[in-house]
């Protein structure tokens, strides 16, 4: 074998450093380039799948948000045509209670003119009976002032 080697031209120390020195390359390229890029990618790795993980979550959220959103639109919706109706009930009970008061002061209104117009008749009744009386009066005295002159 140690003929092979020198026809050949190598030498076996030389070889042997050699494969030592590219041992300690390779120890040292594994040390300080491959472990830590190895490191790095499975914590980019991580991270991705957090962001994934937490984008899922977010969709998830934003469906939920959604329908949530939606229920209480639907529950204001719900509220307002509740209020509107109730509102239009007070109104329509404000109008007949304003109606009935209107007809009662109408009423009264037109008791009260009655009642005027029954004591304007009286008193012109009573003043036209005094008139008359005082124009009887006046006659009588003409007729007893002719007849007694």
């Amino acid at each position: 074998m140690q003929q092979l080697l020198s026809a050949f031209g190598i030498d076996w120390r030389l070889l042997i450093a050699q494969a030592v020195n590219f041992g300690v390359v390779i120890g040292a390229l594994w040390y300080f380039l491959y472990k830590p890029v190895l490191a790095m990618l499975a914590k980019r790795q991580e991270v991705i799948a957090k962001g994934v993980e937490d984008a899922a979550h977010a969709q998830a959220a934003l469906a939920g948000a959604d329908t949530e959103a939606s229920a209480r639109v639907a529950a204001a919706d719900t509220e307002a045509e509740r209020i509107v109706s109730a509102a239009r009930e007070a109104g329509d009970a404000e109008k007949t209670r304003l109606l009935k008061e209107a007809e009662a002061r109408a009423v009264a209104v037109a008791k009260d003119a009655e009642d005027r117009a029954k004591e304007v008749a009286a008193r012109a009744k009573r003043e036209s009976e005094k008139e008359i009386t005082r124009l009887a009066i006046l006659a009588a005295e003409k007729l007893l002032k002719k007849h007694y002159d």
